[in-house]
Order: C-alpha cells, then sequence, then structure tokens
C-alpha cells in the first residue's frame, strides 16, 4: 500500500500513532478526577517536550528555543506591542531554521529536520495567534496569581502534545476552556474511529491511484496534463490524511475542533474536489491556516492584502524557489478567479451553457492546483524550469493574460 512512499510525505505519522494511546489516557485521568488542572497543563507539556525528543532527538531544542522565548515575551511585553514581539521573534527563529537547514548536507532518510521544521512553523501559528488575542484584549493578561501559574498554561498551549506537530490551530481560550472542563466531555472515540477509517480509506485510494500510474513515467505535450493532476491528486489524499489524523488525535485528547472549524471535513473534502472557483479552493484548503492568514496579514494589509497573504505564506513555508513562485502564481490565479468567473457566468444564461461553464473551469480550475500543488513540492531551480517550460504552464498563462485583459479593460482611458 505504499507506506514507505506515505512516511516520506508524512514524517510524522508514526509518532502520531504512538500519541494516541497517551491521548486517551489524559482524558481518561481528567474523566475520573485523578488530574487538577495544574496537572492537566503539566500532563500536556510534559507529553509534547517528550514527543518533541522522541520525534526530533536534538533538533528538539530548536523548538523549545522559541517556545520559551514567546512566553517570556508574551509575560514581560505591553499588550500593545505584543503582537509584533512574537511575530518577529517567531519568524525570525523559523526562517532561521529553515535557511540553517536547508543549507546543511543532511541524510534524505532522517525525517527529525523536516518534523523540526514543521512544528515550528505549527508553534508560530499558536503564538502569533496568542499574540493577537492579547493585542485586542481577547485574552486579558493577570500576573496577580503568580508568574509561574499563568506562565504554566501558556507554555502547555504552545506545545501540548496532541496538536505539536498537526493542527488544526486553536485559540488559546479554547484550549483553556477545554482543559477545564474535560472531566465532563465523554472522550470522543467513536468520532476518532470514524476518522482513523476515513484515512485508512484515503491511503487505499491512494494507494489504487499510485498503482495505476506505475508504468507512466513519460509523457510529452499535452499528455503531460493528465499526468500532472493525478499525482497532484496523490499529494492532496497525502495532506488529507494527515489532517484527517491530526483532528481524531485532538478528539482523543478531548481538545477537538468545533463544527467547520478544524481542516477537513466531508463537506469541505467535497467542496475542494468538486469547486470550479480556485477562490473557493484556497479558502477551503487547509482552513485554520487559512483563517489564520486572514487574521494576521489579509485583514490587517492597507495594500495588496490578497498579494501580501500568499507572498507571507510563501516566507512562512520555508522561501524555496517553489514555494516562492508557487504561492505567487496562487495569488496571480486567484486574482483572476475573482474577475473571470464574474464576467463568464454573466454570459451563461441557458442551462446548458451554465452546464458547459461549470464543467470547464473546473477542469480549469483542477489542472492549476495541480500546477500550483506541483511547484510548491519542487525543491530546485532545474525542476522549477521544466514545470515552467512544459505545456503544464499553459492554462496559469492564459489565466495570467486574460486578468491582464480585464484590467486594461476597465482602465479609464487617457485622452
Amino acid at each position: 500500500m505504499c507506506w514507505d512512499d506515505l512516511l516520506l510525505l508524512l514524517p510524522a505519522a508514526p509518532y502520531r500513532l504512538v500519541a494516541f494511546p497517551f491521548a486517551a489516557l489524559f482524558h481518561h485521568l481528567c474523566a475520573s478526577g485523578h488530574l487538577s488542572l495544574t496537572a492537566r497543563y503539566m500532563f500536556l507539556l510534559a507529553g509534547g517536550c517528550l514527543l518533541a525528543a522522541t520525534a526530533m532527538g536534538s533538533y528538539a531544542v530548536l523548538l523549545l528555543i522559541p517556545a520559551a522565548g514567546s512566553v517570556l515575551v508574551l509575560l514581560s511585553v505591553s499588550p500593545a506591542h505584543v503582537h509584533t514581539w512574537v511575530f518577529a521573534l517567531q519568524m525570525s527563529w523559523q526562517t532561521l531554521c529553515h535557511l540553517g537547514l536547508s543549507s546543511q548536507e543532511l541524510d534524505p532518510q532522517d525525517a527529525r529536520p523536516t518534523i523540526t521544521l514543521s512544528a515550528i512553523m505549527l508553534l508560530t501559528q499558536k503564538a502569533t495567534s496568542l499574540g493577537l488575542d492579547i493585542h485586542e484584549g481577547v485574552v486579558p493578561l493577570q500576573l496577580g496569581q503568580g508568574l509561574l501559574q499563568h506562565a504554566l498554561p501558556l507554555c502547555s498551549y504552545l506545545l501540548f502534545f496532541p496538536a505539536l506537530l498537526g493542527g488544526p490551530l486553536c485559540s488559546f481560550s479554547r484550549f483553556r476552556a477545554q482543559a477545564e472542563s474535560l472531566g465532563a466531555l465523554p472522550c470522543q472515540l467513536r468520532a476518532a474511529g470514524q476518522r482513523c477509517l476515513s484515512a485508512l480509506a484515503l491511503q487505499g485510494l491512494r494507494a489504487g491511484l499510485a498503482g495505476g500510474l506505475a508504468g507512466r513515467q513519460g509523457c510529452a505535450g499535452l499528455g503531460c496534463l493528465p499526468c500532472l493532476w493525478a499525482r497532484a491528486l496523490l499529494l492532496r489524499l497525502a495532506y488529507y490524511m494527515h489532517w484527517v489524523l491530526d483532528e481524531a488525535l485532538l478528539e482523543v485528547a478531548g481538545f477537538g475542533p468545533e463544527e467547520g472549524q478544524g481542516d477537513l471535513s466531508l463537506h469541505d473534502l467535497w467542496t475542494l474536489e468538486t469547486t470550479h472557483r480556485l477562490a473557493v479552493f484556497a479558502r477551503t484548503w487547509n482552513k485554520s491556516t487559512a483563517r489564520w492568514l486572514k487574521r494576521l496579514i489579509f485583514q490587517r494589509c492597507p495594500a495588496q492584502p490578497l498579494l501580501a497573504t500568499f507572498a507571507f505564506s510563501a516566507w512562512w513555508h520555508g522561501l524555496r524557489p517553489g514555494q516562492i513562485f508557487g504561492f505567487l502564481c496562487w495569488a496571480v490565479m486567484v486574482e483572476a478567479d475573482y474577475r473571470i468567473h464574474p464576467f463568464l457566468s454573466a454570459r451563461a444564461t441557458s442551462q446548458g451553457m451554465k452546464l458547459f461553464y461549470r464543467g470547464t473551469t473546473w477542469v480549469f480550475t483542477q489542472l492549476i492546483v495541480a500546477y500550483i500543488l506541483t511547484a510548491v513540492e519542487t525543491e530546485n531551480f532545474s525542476m522549477l524550469y521544466l514545470l515552467w517550460t512544459s505545456c503544464n504552464s499553459i492554462l496559469p498563462l492564459s489565466y495570467g493574460l486574460v486578468l491582464l485583459l480585464l484590467l486594461l479593460a476597465k482602465m479609464p482611458k487617457q485622452n
């Protein structure tokens, strides 16, 4: 079932599976009244440190340093400036880690650097989200109860083991409320089991698709488009499995996301695979990260918020050539989507034309998404150049050209 290939794409998956019994034990101890609130925070924090040491080895220090630094900033800087300081600390450290690890000749079979970078990226999400909550007054910090008692929930939130290696992002307020009420809530074993079965079904589908692609390595001209789409679908299925397992682990521990606030529901999966709008795909893909980017960048950027959001996403992901090109291409494609679809839908008046319009734009959306995902996963300039000069670039270039024409058509004529 291509498990070796799966572990290359999801290197943290075995550690998530190992964490399941500890998550169930944590919830059982809470429900039976054996853990006070302070003990719950300590259990979650100790579990996070242990999981980090197990999954990352000596690289875990790269995660613990910014976590400790963020807590110090959160407790020492005024609410008016705390978000700026936390953002600067996290992104500076994360960028140094990305550049430092990518510049070294690491063993390709060693998954620890990849797991560490992913955990640091998730830590950045949580720290900056909490910084914004404090800045906006959503989470008031009152230090009268003692520094240690106040620092413990913050440390636990940043490093608690069910969300150390995966999302979705939850707010500090929800984390604290769930930690306080765990004894009164039943363990969501059935929901978690359903998610695990869904992950198994996704892997079976992925294995079947990979088997169908075996032996079809060569392609030429427009014949490469179906091959590109199929390989991008393999990537999407791997991401879907990643999100489903993450949410299952959180539910076992009692920290399941609110309805509609997770990264992937059945409705989201249907939307991602059937939408004919690139903008809808962008909002639905990795929903908690999309909401975080919207709050952190899009809503706070005075000019060109869409471009700024995708540019920051490329920075947050690591600034590799494929990521820079892929996310900037995604920004242009979404902007084109906003302008092309009103133009086309207004001219699709009959039922037949509407079906043709939706079917054609769905195919275009699928192929452009495949192009973007392939670009983002590209590691070096040479592979990116091959992608850029292939027939796969026809649709993105066409969308970009149509966007340019529509923008020129709306410009006021000069006398």
